[in-house]
């Protein structure tokens, strides 16, 4: 009988393969099942547990919530409009920046139309470059936008074009504009030209957590946390990515860790944005340590507020060899929101896909505490999505997530904590 090598050899193969495959389903599958580990923390007054006591499947993979995301309990009742039915006049906006400012916008001019009896136009949203211009229902849902403030304020989604296209006065307001700056400053204007166009002005120094206490008034509740949805092309794509990411996390129950690091970052004058808590900005290499010290392993499934690898420096190298399944949204972005949204010469679009995905994200990090991570923040108390650690320099052997626990968090001190119970 001959035999033939090729066969044997096939054969050979065919078993290694057989056994390989085993080792990978019991390693997945089975050795979870087996993990316990010792460490288990609590913060009083908020759900977030970690809690490792007893015998869980797969948990060991990272220090997730247990609990479904319900929305928080909202605190406020929607106000009524009191007085005479016809408007006023009109209050004009922009909404500019990024979409990290656009709440504050929308409440300031709401808060200003309120006391005024205005009526609001519907704002256009400026872009980066100088004449830049979209208009409303290129980003945002237009009928969401008038719902959700039906009650709180007059608002027209189609202004007389001759108002529109005129040269109003112009009056510069401070971030959180009060009764009183709206008496003196403001209505004297208002009510000599009937129509105006307030631009809201933004300090350039940080909001920390310490001086970030104002409460939100009963109408910039529904404001700042209820008007801006996507519109439905744009939530459509939000939705495709986030339901990528989940299909690739089966190890984590479908969960992912949303980190804001981008290549940017060093470049420009972000990192001076960052808390007096934080000593520095983060880069890949330093996230990545900092996320396998609270316990994220490397079977995590992460997404980088990035835009590619190639040629990209500040750690990102170092963070996906940490974190093999990381990815970026031209990975994971259907081809039909690659050739309309990532495009250079438009980043506004690129930000805003950015800012949802942090809101979405079962875990958030970000790499600096400032404006965009504050506003992030607001919309994931509101979603219930309290899982968010802050980076520090390294405190001990014994570190566990729940002591990089957002301040805003564990203290209940950001400003959505007036709106929602």
């Amino acid at each position: 009988m001959v035999i033939d090598l090729r066969q044997v050899m096939a054969a050979i193969l065919t078993f290694s393969m057989f056994i390989m495959l085993g080792n990978m389903i019991k390693r997945d599958h089975i050795d979870p099942l087996f993990e316990t580990a010792q460490e288990s923390s609590r913060v009083s007054g908020n759900e977030y547990t970690v809690s490792k006591t007893i015998l869980v499947v797969k948990e060991s993979y990272g220090p997730w919530q247990e609990h479904d995301y319900k929305p928080a309990k909202r605190c406020w009742k929607k106000p009524t409009l009191k007085g005479k039915d016809r408007s006023n006049g009109y209050i004009f906006f922009s909404l500019t920046h990024g979409p990290e400012f656009h709440a504050s916008q929308v409440a300031n001019a709401v808060e200003v139309a309120r006391r005024l009896g205005a009526t609001l136009a519907l704002p256009d949203i400026k872009g980066t470059n100088f004449g830049e211009k979209k208009s409303f229902g290129d980003i945002y849902d237009v009928k969401n936008f008038v719902t959700s403030l039906m009650g709180v304020v007059r608002v027209d989604d189609d202004p007389p074009i001759e108002l529109s296209n005129s040269r109003l006065p112009i009056v510069k307001i401070p971030e959180r504009v009060s009764e009183a700056f709206i008496s003196s400053e403001i209505e004297p204007v208002f009510r000599a030209k009937r129509n105006l166009r307030i631009v809201t002005g933004f300090d350039s120094s940080p909001i920390k957590a310490k001086e970030y206490k104002l409460a939100a008034s009963t109408y910039q509740c529904p404001a700042m946390f209820e008007s801006l949805k996507l519109q439905t092309e744009l939530q459509g794509l939000v939705d495709s990515m986030v339901g990528a990411l989940r299909s690739l996390s089966q190890t984590t129950k479908g969960r992912f860790v949303v980190v804001d690091l981008r290549s940017e970052m060093p470049q420009k004058n972000i990192c001076r944005e960052a808390d007096a808590s934080s000593k520095r900005c983060y880069d890949g290499e330093e996230m990545a340590e900092f996320l396998k010290r609270i316990g994220f392993k490397q079977q995590a499934t992460v997404y980088l507020t990035q835009t590619g690898w190639q040629g990209q420096g500040g750690g990102f190298k170092e963070f996906r060899n940490a974190f093999p399944k990381t990815f970026t949204k031209d990975v994971i972005m259907p081809a039909y929101g690659k050739a309309k949204f990532l495009n250079s010469e438009i980043p506004e679009y690129e930000r805003l896909l950015d800012y949802f995905m942090c809101v979405q994200g079962d875990v958030f990090v970000p790499a600096v505490v400032g404006r965009f991570y504050t506003t992030v923040l607001g919309q994931r108390i509101a979603s219930g999505r309290t899982q968010v650690f802050v980076p520090a320099d390294k405190r001990g052997s014994n570190d566990s997530a729940i002591d990089y626990l957002s301040l805003y968090i564990r203290k209940k001190n950001h400003e959505a904590h007036s709106c929602f119970c």
